[in-house]
């Protein structure tokens, strides 16, 4: 785990020392530059597998150069294979695997790795860069393309660093439609995300760039048909190996044990299914509602792990505010990135390496927004008119609950329904304009020939897990040089869980059924049987009470007038209505916080 940088020009070694230590956070173990005539190449090192300082990066072989950010799981297995083709190797690391392996296989190395990745290979025979993301996007990778200019990096101030950049308008309006940037947008002009699952090609000498998608999600609609014991037999061993695979490393590894459903699993195989000794840690909350630490210390004490709980208090929340955007680089809303800083922190100060159970809810039905739809699409096997009577009639109430519900029932279909419920803002009274979608990237995967509920995850592994979850937990757990690993969104277990009959993902009001299934095989039910409750920070009433002045000093007049198109009357309303208990707006609330505490960082104007 590492943060890379390059660029095709030719750059002194104290240009890239400066712009290598803007993010050294994710490579504190050693700092490598590698300068040519026509590029310049830089990495930090959080050195995790053979962390002899022959693995150290840029990592050359026969002028063939690289830079790599990520683990390759498999690479012991892609090892061998070379070895038997007549290769020998100087290191254990998979970084000169993926380097030889490029050299034997070309671009069709992709399709044998199985990990986190983001690198660039300089192609000496071609004067070409390859490079390439991961196929589910866990790890980061910007870019820089203008004339004759191509540079890339792991943060994005590494690119914008010293540059007149323009905010990006579109951008600007997605980030209050999503929480986030979507992909392949940043929010400045002329700086791009490279997508999950895509490769690209640069040309030295033409200064053409082309990108080519080599991974997706399926959007076929076959299913497996094989018996449920048997799909559920197949689905805990490619976990199981998942888990295992991520296991590999020279310095220590822990697991985050929230006690929900997906940290407990992965927690349970290692320490039942393969017998390893590990250390799980959790955050604790004052609010009863939000925490889950006890369940979390109880499931620990079944397994017989060093279990660590750390506190997450509203007075830790403004410096953690103040700093977000250190390690962030654009606007994002997720609040639970807060806690996940905490838990970060406080984990590295034991473990190098932490597993989670990320990706769970996206793949097995997991999420209460999927639920309220379960229940909505029966409403909408009404004709549009009887909903509209309803929609007229909730609309006459104060409680704004009802009139959200009101205008839902008034939009024309589900698949509508389910992206204006995942909306921030009213954007007609927030901006005067109607709401941003990303539609044309995204829309296959909504309103593909497949049912509905499957649909809705599906949309949201190419989006929300992606431009939400995985930023939130490469950031946060960067930022204190902490590598993290998701067992369950292997690429495998992805493509499995696809092809799984949905009655067995969700029936009758439970969601990820089977995976609950595997984990009963480890743990007792009973823990289990509760309603779910997320990795959410209490900042509504943290809002109300503790951090009330730090709201309103932010949100400021002054402040909300920086933000372009913005109907600050509107603004200010939407604050006090959260204030005094009318409405629930403190996502709201926080998305504008972290905007301001962006622009005051990198945009002032």
């Amino acid at each position: 785990m590492c943060g890379i940088y390059g660029i095709d020009k030719r750059q002194t070694k104290k240009q890239i020392d400066t712009i290598l230590k803007l993010a050294d956070f994710r490579g504190p173990d050693f700092s490598g530059v590698s300068i040519s005539d026509d590029y310049s190449f830089g990495h930090n090192r959080l050195a995790i597998i053979d962390l002899d300082c022959r693995s150290n990066q840029p990592f050359k072989i026969d002028n063939y150069e690289i830079v790599f950010n990520g683990e390759i799981y498999n690479y012991q297995e892609i090892k061998k294979e070379l070895i038997k083709k007549g290769y020998e190797f100087n290191t254990n690391s998979d970084t000169e695997v993926l380097l030889i392996g490029y050299k034997v296989f070309g671009e069709k190395i992709l399709d044998k790795l199985n990990g986190m990745f983001a690198f660039v290979i300089y192609d000496p025979v071609k004067n070409t860069f390859f490079g390439a993301r991961d196929r589910l996007g866990k790890k980061p990778f910007f870019y820089y393309k203008k004339d004759d200019t191509f540079e890339f990096a792991s943060q994005l101030k590494q690119i914008t660093f010293q540059k007149d950049l323009k905010i990006d308008k579109k951008s600007e309006k997605l980030y209050f439609r999503y929480g986030y940037v979507p992909e392949p947008y940043t929010i400045f002009e002329d700086v791009y995300k490279l997508e999950a699952g895509y490769s690209f090609t640069y040309d030295l000498n033409s200064f053409e760039f082309t990108k080519k998608q080599y991974w997706d999600i399926s959007i076929s609609n076959e299913h497996l048909t094989e018996s449920y014991e048997t799909i559920k037999k197949d689905l805990k061993e490619l976990i199981v190996d998942s888990v295992k695979q991520r296991l590999h490393s020279d310095v220590p590894i822990g697991v985050f044990l929230s006690g929900g459903v997906d940290s407990s699993l992965v927690s349970s195989i290692v320490a039942k299914e393969l017998g390893q000794k590990l250390d799980t840690f959790s955050i604790k909350f004052s609010d009863a509602q939000f925490d889950e630490s006890n369940i979390a210390k109880e499931i620990a004490t079944i397994l017989g792990t060093k279990h660590h709980t750390l506190d997450c208090k509203p007075e830790d929340m403004i410096d953690l505010i103040e700093n977000l955007n250190e390690y962030y680089d654009e606007p994002y809303n997720d609040s639970s990135s807060l806690a996940m800083m905490i838990l970060s922190r406080e984990t590295r100060k034991h473990v190098t390496v932490a597993l989670s159970g990320d990706g769970g809810d996206e793949l097995f039905w997991g999420y209460n927004n999927y639920f309220r739809m379960a229940k909505v699409r029966k409403l909408y096997k009404l004709p549009k008119f009887i909903r509209s009577g309803a929609s007229f009639i909730l609309n006459k109430s104060s409680n704004y609950r009802f009139k959200k519900i009101a205008d839902g029932l008034n939009i024309d279909t589900l698949e509508e329904l389910f992206l204006y419920s995942g909306r921030l803002f009213d954007f007609e009274k927030l901006f005067h304009q109607k709401n941003i979608l990303c539609e044309d990237e995204y829309k296959k995967y909504l309103y593909s020939q497949k049912d509905f509920f499957e649909r809705m995850s599906d949309y949201d592994i190419k989006t929300y897990m992606n431009g939400d979850i995985f930023t939130k937990v490469d950031r946060a757990t960067m930022a204190y040089s902490l590598e993290a690993r998701t067992p369950l969104v292997d690429y495998r277990v992805v493509e499995y869980s696809q092809k799984i009959p949905f009655k067995y993902k969700y029936e009758k009001g439970s969601g990820k059924n089977i995976l609950k299934d595997i984990l009963y095989d480890y743990l007792p039910k009973e823990i289990f049987d509760r309603p779910k409750s997320g990795f959410t920070v209490p900042l509504k009433n943290w809002f109300r009470n503790e951090l009330k002045d730090y709201v309103y000093e932010t949100l400021s007049e002054k402040n909300l007038q920086k933000i372009d198109d913005i109907d600050i009357s509107y603004a200010k309303q939407m604050i006090e209505n959260h204030m005094n208990g009318k409405e629930n707006n403190y996502h709201q609330i926080w998305t504008l916080i972290s905007y301001i505490k962006w622009m005051e960082k990198y945009y002032e104007k």
